[in-house]
């Protein structure tokens, strides 16, 4: 079979990682890829919105199967225009169509398919420049904190927990007037905030059945103790302790399989992965958002840890068998831990050449994903704010986040930094 993987980051990465694996894989090919895509498989210059680009590498490599990784070609419609073209209808698109891919697409959506399907999730109303003041209003009377979120996508960067009412005053004027995430926050939904602790679970849908693939918890803040500024995950750690068969079976009964038979019900086309941002409050889960895709960095952590052929799961999302696969898991924890540009989230320089790769690589039970990495003449170089990610496995998660740890103290680029604290409040 031959593949092709849409994307450049780190989950592309582990991706390609996964189902080089394959027995079922002949060629796999990085579009555009990064450095360490290149060395699994074959990275073609070609931008994740460039559909034609796209479809004209699928044809002339003979591609079987397309995985999309981020979320802009999936809300633009990846999945359709493949579908409707009859020279690339046959090939086999993990990503939900445009229509489905609003449950990521926009937060008023996916807050309308909770309430219609009695999916547990946050208290909300949604404004726009039409009812400014009846915005204003509403949080003026809310209790806090209060969470507001541009509708649309922004990036990762489209949610602000206010603490205080002129706090979120001013962040909704600069939503709505200032259009300070563009379009993404014409309309903005405003919540009850829920207490309790943000965890992950990922599943695989043909729109009927699903199979869970995997659950993570992410730390988002830049600072030890999870303080500072949000980032896009500073690592995770994989099996979450707390996340046990009582807790799964609530997730799988209230959420899970409520989400699937929603999709089914609405007659919306969804062939791909689930990303369920949940919320523990005290033992009950609550949904904070849908992606319809892999997390990043969460992928580099549940992909480790997954035994299971992924080919051959995505091929069963396709032929609908994929309620008869039996999904295994690696034993042990896994943890990843991500290095970072300094300066990250705010602005940081780029192209500073990364030492030591070719040791970390090496590492027994290490394994480094690449993500903000760019060629330079014969270096490898910066360019994102997240650069990469060690992800190890050990017998305990202590174990996993320590030598994921080590590994990466043997890797150097000027203002590298990296929290010394992932998985923290399960070290005991």
């Amino acid at each position: 079979m031959n593949i092709l993987i849409v994307g450049s980051g780190g989950r592309e990465h582990a991706l390609a990682w996964k189902m080089a694996q394959s027995h079922h894989c002949d060629n796999l090919f990085i579009a555009p890829g990064n450095p360490g895509t290149a060395s699994i498989g074959t990275n073609v210059n070609i931008q994740v919105n460039d559909f034609e680009g796209l479809k004209k590498v699928a044809l002339e490599n003979a591609i079987d199967l397309i995985v999309v990784g981020p979320e802009d070609p999936l809300v633009n419609g990846i999945y359709d225009y493949f579908l409707n073209d009859e020279t690339t209808t046959h090939i086999n698109v993990i990503a939900p169509s445009a229509a489905a891919a609003q449950l990521e697409g926009s937060k008023a959506f996916s807050k309308h398919f909770m309430q219609r399907h009695s999916i547990p999730t946050a208290s909300y109303a949604e404004f726009t420049k039409e009812n400014y003041a009846d915005g204003v209003d509403y949080i003026k009377s809310h209790g806090l904190p209060i969470v507001l979120k541009a509708d649309g996508l922004a990036a990762g960067k489209g949610v602000i927990i206010a603490f205080t009412h002129q706090e979120a005053i001013a962040s909704f004027e600069d939503m709505i007037q200032n259009k300070q995430f563009g379009e993404a926050s014409s309309k903005v939904v405003i919540e009850q905030f829920l207490e309790g602790i943000e965890v992950s679970v990922f599943a695989l849908t043909d729109g009927q059945s699903y199979q869970i693939i995997g659950h993570a918890k992410d730390y988002k803040r830049i600072g030890e103790g999870d303080t500072g500024l949000n980032t896009g995950g500073m690592g995770c750690v994989s099996p979450v302790p707390f996340m046990d068969e009582t807790f799964m079976k609530k997730v799988e009964a209230r959420i899970i399989k409520p989400t699937i038979q929603g999709i089914q019900s609405e007659n919306l086309v969804y062939k791909g992965f689930v990303f369920f941002g949940l919320m523990n409050c005290g033992g009950e889960p609550y949904v904070i958002e849908y992606n319809c895709r892999l997390g990043d960095p969460e992928t580099e952590v549940i992909l480790p840890r997954l035994q299971t052929d992924l080919v051959s799961l995505l091929a069963a999302a396709d032929n609908g068998t994929l309620e008869d696969v039996n999904i295994e898991y690696n034993s042990g924890a896994f943890a990843t831990v991500m290095a970072v540009s300094g300066g990250y989230p705010g602005n940081y320089k780029k192209d500073f050449v990364i030492a030591g790769l070719a040791a970390t690589n090496n590492v027994p039970g290490v394994i480094v994903f690449q993500a903000g990495t760019g060629f330079q003449d014969n270096d490898i170089v910066t360019k994102g704010g997240r650069v990469l990610t060690a992800t190890a496995q050990g017998s305990t998660l202590k174990e996993a986040v320590k030598t994921a740890q080590n590994a990466l103290s043997n890797i150097q680029f000027e203002g590298m930094y990296f929290r010394s604290d992932i998985g923290y409040e399960f070290e005991s």
